[in-house]
């Protein structure tokens, strides 16, 4: 019987649906056809594995060639089947033993020599694959990616020779081993906290934010730290665990962006410029890709000069800030990428950026500075915990002599005490309770529920703004190592949301 069946993965998302890769032989006059929804790419699949089968010296059959790609509804793109439709064609002519495909998975892109080229969307695919008990072959190129899936029987390979002589028992691949630099936990890198002369309230806004994930907006005057500030968030954060790293690296897979081992296991921090369209942030496309909301999944993400981006451009964030996930939809096809990310934004206080500056350096009128905040809508401001001013520095704190705040090890040592807390408590960080949950534990007194009536009342607070508050009090009082929430904990919370207030 000349037919052979070869199974490979497609990519949906950061999904991986399996993909069986049919080949028959048949009479009639010699050709190839591709079926089961090819995109451009694979369609062109039958020119590069022609080539590159002869180029390997092996014999390239003289005959019709039917190539399906089943599930037939589900479209399939890129080069990813050239090397399981080229082992499909061989196995299918007898070169190689139709047996040995049974049991492996296959990607990898063809060059016309026959050498092996890297694909995206490897790492989902070999989680799926090792749950499926099967065992992947992947071009070399992707080592990297196979070497985070220590547990995985992944084999690397340079060429399709080199596949074909493992397949027929002739030789062996390599393993994708994990070393010790990929094994152990990132050692913490960056910038330090020390580096940030002053602003000891925006320091601890920040500390609130890393301890209770938290969204925060910074606004201030220029050259007052804010995106120093901010650039130091990653650093105070708790490392990531395995499996949230391999979230985030299956999200660059995807994405086609290369894996560190070094520092996979650091939380990513995105920074888009401005001029960033829906499309860069939320992902999108034809062939939808993650966008920057995806690409800091477990990470930061951070909006400088946030007025500056286009409001349609900015309320495309309010869905995943919510649900940590981004739903894209096209006509032909749907795809879900992760989105749980931290949101950091500063902002200028006006279109000169010293508004409220006690040297007078503003010439805004009022009814500009009120266009100029309104360029960030409500309902995104409500969905941030937490919003402070942050002030000129004086130029006494800013000397060499003047001393130095704390590093980023010491806060961080804080905020992996109180994580700890919340995940004793409800094993999930304060800013991703419930409402329930939030009334459950973060319980008043009756004092300082009068407190946060009237806060509520005269800051024109809505029920999301509320409930967010009151985690953030939360996390006030397990920095503190507080069992109950203090009203020095809610007063703090509180003032955190004065920015909120229209005048």
């Amino acid at each position: 019987m000349s037919l052979a069946i070869v199974h490979s993965r497609a990519q949906e998302g950061v999904a991986a649906p399996p993909v069986t890769v049919e080949v028959h032989l048949s009479g009639g006059l010699p050709g190839t056809s591709i079926v089961g929804l090819p995109e451009t790419a694979v369609k062109e699949a039958r020119d590069r594995v022609r080539v590159a089968i002869l180029n390997t010296r092996l014999e390239y059959p003289g005959r019709r060639i039917t190539v399906n790609l089943a599930p037939a509804d589900l479209p399939k793109d890129g080069g990813r089947f050239d090397l399981p439709i080229a082992l499909g064609i061989l196995a299918a002519s007898g070169h190689v033993p139709r047996h040995a495909l049974s049991q492996c998975e296959f990607m990898g892109e063809l060059a016309l020599s026959g050498e092996l080229r890297p694909v995206s969307g490897v790492l989902p695919a070999l989680l799926q694959a090792q749950r499926a008990g099967r065992q992947a072959v992947v071009p070399r190129a992707n080592a990297a990616e196979a070497a985070l899936l220590g547990s995985a029987d992944v084999r690397v390979a340079d060429s399709l020779l080199e596949v074909c002589g493992f397949l027929r028992g002739a030789g062996e691949l390599s393993r994708a081993t994990q070393d010790d630099t990929c094994a152990a936990p990132a050692a913490p890198g960056g910038p330090d906290l020390a580096d940030v002369r002053g602003q000891s309230q925006a320091r601890r806004a920040l500390e609130i934010a890393a301890a209770g994930a938290h969204h925060l907006l910074l606004v201030g005057p220029p050259g007052t730290g804010k995106t120093m500030l901010a650039s130091r968030l990653p650093g105070i954060l708790p490392p990531l665990s395995e499996g949230e790293a391999l979230e985030s690296c299956a999200v660059r897979s995807v994405a086609g962006q290369g894996v560190d081992l070094a520092r996979w296991r650091q939380r990513p921090f995105r920074a888009p410029h401005h001029t960033a369209s829906a499309v860069a942030l939320v992902g999108g496309g034809s062939i939808p890709r993650p966008g920057e909301i995806s690409l800091a999944h477990h990470g930061v993400l951070f909006l400088d000069e946030l007025t500056e981006f286009d409001r349609h451009v900015l309320d495309v964030l309010r869905e995943p800030l919510e649900t940590g996930r981004i739903l894209i939809s096209r006509a032909a096809r749907q795809a879900e990428f992760p989105a749980s990310f931290q949101l950091v934004a500063a902002m200028n206080p006006c279109p000169c950026g010293y508004a409220g500056d006690p040297r007078g350096n503003c010439a805004c009128t009022p009814d500009q500075v009120q266009r100029y905040r309104s360029r960030v809508s409500g309902p995104l401001l409500d969905r941030l915990d937490l919003q402070l001013e942050v002030p000129r520095v004086p130029m006494s704190e800013l000397h060499g002599s003047a001393p130095c705040g704390e590093s980023s090890e010491t806060v961080a040592a804080r905020v992996a005490a109180a994580r700890e807390r919340q995940w004793a408590r409800a094993s999930k960080t304060n800013a991703t309770l419930d409402n329930s949950e939030a009334e459950r534990d973060c319980a008043l007194t009756r004092r300082d529920c009068a407190l946060l009536e009237r806060a509520v009342d005269t800051l024109g607070l809505s029920a999301r703004a509320y409930h967010r508050l009151l985690r953030v009090a939360r996390t006030i009082a397990d920095l503190d190592g507080s069992d109950a929430i203090a009203s020095v904990h809610l007063a703090e919370a509180i003032q955190y949301r004065r920015l909120e207030r229209r005048e």
